[in-house]
């Protein structure tokens, strides 16, 4: 049977709670007043809260105002909770009070509960647990520290496995020299060495533009508490705390500089959001062109061949479809969509406090989370594995009418135009109808047309 929910009071009054919930009433409140979406806030800004409320029992405790019992089980519960033990029980709904209040008193209160247990003495959500803080300076500092942890531990590594990935596969491929296209059209040819490369450049570029970024992202506005001013908190607890989230994370955070633009405002969360749309872009590019490169195999490029995962029709058999790509095109989307939702939400900082920081946190979140196994799933189900169609590459190459464009410096745009027309009309290679069309040598005419040589650039003399 269901056990009997235990009456639990706060200032409105009373009210029932889960017989084995470690929450309290602030956040059955919570529960009951906004059931929206079903999206609770995400494990990195749960660990994030329990990383804070740590630092504070210990920052409380050296400052003299915590009694160091019950620093130590505050501290403890915490950890508990950073480290994804109690998870079941913080469930409000994303889409909640602006200003996160509701998440910040579920983790004052299941710390508090906890911290009770281990203390053997009366633990107060308010009083100990968030003590120095306001969750208006709290959710503000939860938001840069879970988005600079997931940044620093799991999204910057999968984007340098994705960039060494491209690497070693333009490496392997350096030889290969390919028809270059603009506009979808052929175009004069490349080396899959420069195209592969290309896109390795715009990953480490969007890495770049991301760590830039997180120079503002580390900067915490704990302890501006309430609006600012840093009321009821000792003057030296935002520093404390940053220096002590950086001995614990191993990442050099610091204070806001201005604590009550870090607080009224998101603008380092917008920051970032945009570096990560931008990498999306980067993403949705490399995805489609595989998927360019991959199509066919008849009736298509076919000039690579990505691995085959699975069957791609429920009705075509044989047919096997660029699923990788299309999986990490769809992640770009959802990127791109989120900025959006960031960036309306960063406007809404009314005077001293930014009232969407919930929807902030769980898209900002979102994006690092999916960008980072997308890097890696394109790293290692789709660029490691792919197979190139030499031949094909090769017959399309050779074929290839805008060769032509090497005889420009020699024989003139317009001559030039009359032998591309004449060759793409009668399929014929670019070779033979310029040996007929111009006074030049064949052996003139096979060093200025060298595909490989005109992947250098320059003209040839």
């Amino acid at each position: 049977m269901t056990r009997k929910p235990r009456v639990e009071r706060d200032s409105m009054g009373k009210i029932q709670v889960p017989a084995d919930a470690l929450y309290g009433a602030q956040t059955q409140r919570a529960v009951d007043n906004f059931p929206v979406s079903g999206l609770s806030m995400p494990r990195p800004f749960i660990r994030a809260l329990g990383l804070i409320k740590a630092s504070a029992a210990r920052v409380n405790r050296d400052l003299g105002l915590l009694a160091a019992d019950i620093s130590k089980a505050v501290a403890s519960a915490a950890q508990e909770v950073a480290d994804g033990a109690h998870d079941a029980h913080f469930p409000i709904d994303v889409f909640q009070t602006g200003s996160g209040t509701s998440s910040n008193m579920n983790a004052n209160e299941v710390i508090a509960r906890l911290a009770k247990e281990g203390a053997g003495a009366p633990v107060h959500p308010n009083d100990h647990v968030n003590m120095c803080q306001s969750s208006n300076d709290v959710i503000p500092t939860a938001i840069h520290l879970s988005a600079t942890l997931e940044i620093c531990e799991r999204l910057l590594p999968a984007l340098g496995h994705l960039a060494d990935t491209l690497s070693a596969k333009a490496l392997d491929l350096k030889s290969v020299v390919k028809t270059g296209r603009t506009h979808l059209m052929d175009a004069m040819p490349v080396r899959l060495d420069q195209e592969i490369g290309g896109w390795a450049s715009q990953i480490r570029e969007g890495v770049s533009r991301i760590e830039d970024s997180l120079e503002r992202l580390r900067a915490l506005p704990i302890g501006g508490t309430a609006v600012g001013t840093g009321i009821n908190a000792d003057e030296n607890f935002g520093a404390r705390m940053a220096a002590d989230l950086s001995d614990t994370t191993g990442i050099a955070f610091k204070t806001s500089p201005d604590r009550f633009a870090a607080m009224s405002a998101q603008d380092a969360a917008v920051e970032m959001s945009g570096q990560l749309r931008t990498l999306a872009v980067s993403l949705m590019k490399i995805a489609n062109d595989l998927r360019w490169m991959n199509s066919g195999p008849l009736a298509g490029l076919s000039e690579i061949q990505l691995p085959a995962l699975q069957p791609g029709s429920s009705i075509m058999p044989g047919k096997v479809n660029p699923v990788i790509p299309e999986a990490v095109a769809m992640a770009c989307a959802q990127v791109m969509g989120n900025d959006v939702c960031i960036s309306v939400a960063g406007q809404s900082g009314n005077f001293q406090l930014n009232v969407m920081l919930p929807v902030i946190a769980h898209n900002l979140l979102q994006s690092i989370f999916i960008l980072s196994n997308s890097a890696t799933l394109l790293a290692d189900k789709a660029i490691a594995g792919f197979k190139i169609n030499e031949q094909r590459i090769a017959e399309v190459l050779d074929h290839n009418p805008i060769l032509v464009t090497a005889l420009n410096a020699v024989i003139g745009y317009e001559r030039g135009a009359a032998i591309a027309k004449k060759a793409y009309a009668e399929g014929r290679a670019i070779i033979e109808v310029a040996k007929e069309e111009t006074d030049l040598e064949e052996k003139d005419l096979e060093r200025l047309l060298n595909p490989e040589a005109l992947t250098h650039g320059g003209i040839k003399k």
